[in-house]
Parts: C-alpha cells; structure tokens; sequence
C-alpha cells in the first residue's frame, strides 16, 4: 500500500524535514575531475561545518540537456563512480548525482546517496521507478512547465513503487522565452500537496535557457535574493551550485555562486531559517 512520502528524509548526517534545521545541497554543476571534486567537496565540508548546516554534496557525471550538441557534458559514468566513491569514504559526506536514464540507477546507486530526476525527466514514470527501485533517496526537480500541486502525482510514482523517501525540489517555471521566474506561493503548496520535505534550487531558478543562443544564461547575483526568500518562506533545504570559478565552469557557469562566497551566505541563510522556524 502506498504510504506517502516521509516528511523527514535523513541522508547520512544530513536530515531533510520541512520543520528541521535547514539543510544543503551544493557543489559544482558538473563533474571535471577526481582532484577537482575532492578539492570542491573537502571546502565545501569546511565551509559547511563553519555555518553549521549539514551538507550534501551534489555534482553531475552526464549533462545531457544541453542547449548545443556540441556543449561538454561531462567525463562519463564509468569514470566518475569511483570518484562518489572515493568522496564519501574519504570525507564522509553523502553524494548525490543525476540519472537520465532507467538503466543508470542501479549502476550509479551503490556509489552515491541521493539519486536526483532532473526537471525535464520528472514525468518519466519509467526512470522514476528505477530509481526508487534502488532503495536510495530521490531529489525530484519539479518541471519548469508543472503547478507545484501536479507533483503529487510525481511523488505518488516514487512511493507507490516502494520508497517514501523523496525530496522536490522548486527551481522556478517557465515565462516567456529563455526567462524562468520563482513562485514563492510554490512552497508552502508543494509541502501540503506532496508532504515531502521541500528543496529550492536557488542555482536554476536564474538560469536563462538557451539565452546566450548555444549555451544558457543566467543571473547568479540573484542567487542570494531568491535563497533568502525561499528561506524566509520555509523549506527543508536549498540547492546551490557552485565553483571557484563559474566564469570558467564548463556548465552553468552563470548561474553558480563563487565558492568565496558560499560561508557568508549560507550564515545569513541559517538566520533567515531560525526566524522563519522559530
């Protein structure tokens, strides 16, 4: 019987719940390398410690939506299974990836924590399945082109295949052409309709798709506005890209936040959370 999702879904030391201590997803967009993953995830342990937020450590082996053909998409799955690995037995933090396709989420799962649908996938009942099949958590990025409320339905597919711990994610819908804008309304409605703790993706909500013709755009000095709105609102946790150097990021670069920048803002966002809880 389809029980619904759990309200607090715990990913190693990390506790997502709507009414817990804010929680992170953060990391660069794509996987480069070994080293440059171990650096990124080892700072943003420090970083994270130093806020006092727990920490999930994202990044992508595949970037297959991609504006051109001829974007990078990243270095593959068979070379970055052992670098999750590798990330989580050496710095003890949870990882959490993309998979694009069914056949991926067994493979990819013994690797990583968190198995994550990106938004364009969400309606995928068949890649939905095999990743609860997987028995991992699963981050669902809600569809630029979905009401909040029609992600029941999504996580109704996750449950109703056995796993009940599942996270949404809201990273804006569609206005217009290559614009996306943040409901804040989305919220508190994806919390009452899924009962699954809320994630804001504060890194896609400015993307501008396809906005630089063979690549997309981005605004990430409204990064920080949207995170301390969504905040301020009330969520489990916030998903948050970032790199020493977006400029030169081989993806979404626009959109991630410089990792300099990361500990002054997630302390203000720790304090817009003890308020927005109290």
């Amino acid at each position: 019987m389809n029980q619904g999702a759990n309200s607090t879904v715990t990913i190693g030391s990390a506790r997502f719940g709507n009414d817990l201590p804010l929680a992170l997803i953060a990391g660069p967009c794509a996987l480069e390398s070994r080293a440059h993953a171990l650096e990124m995830a080892a700072a943003l342990k420090e970083i994270a410690a130093k806020a006092g937020i727990a920490l999930v450590y994202k990044t992508s082996f595949d970037k297959a939506n991609r504006t051109s053909g001829q974007s990078a998409r990243g270095i593959g799955l068979e070379q970055a299974l052992p670098i999750f690995a590798e990330i989580r037995e050496s710095l003890k933090i949870p990882v959490l990836t993309d998979v694009h396709e069914p056949a991926q989420c067994a493979r990819v799962a013994p690797a990583v924590d968190v198995l994550q649908i990106p938004a364009f996938l969400c309606r995928q009942t068949d890649l939905l399945a095999a990743a609860a099949a997987t028995g991992k958590a699963v981050n669902v990025k809600k569809g630029q082109f979905l009401a909040p409320w029609d992600m029941q339905n999504v996580v109704a597919k996750i449950t109703g295949a056995g796993n009940r711990n599942v996270l949404v994610t809201e990273r804006g819908v569609s206005f217009g052409y290559n614009t996306l804008v943040s409901d804040m309304r989305a919220l508190p409605i994806l919390k009452r309709t899924t009962h699954a703790p809320v994630i804001f993706d504060a890194t896609h909500s400015v993307q501008q798709p396809g906005g630089h013709g063979t690549s997309s755009g981005g605004e990430r000095e409204f990064v920080p506005i949207l995170a301390r709105a969504a905040v301020a609102v009330g969520v489990a946790g916030v998903f948050i890209e970032t790199h020493q150097d977006p400029d030169k990021a081989p993806s979404d670069g626009p959109n991630m936040m410089p990792l300099k920048e990361m500990e002054p803002l997630l302390r203000t966002l720790v304090e817009f959370d003890r308020l927005a809880k109290r």
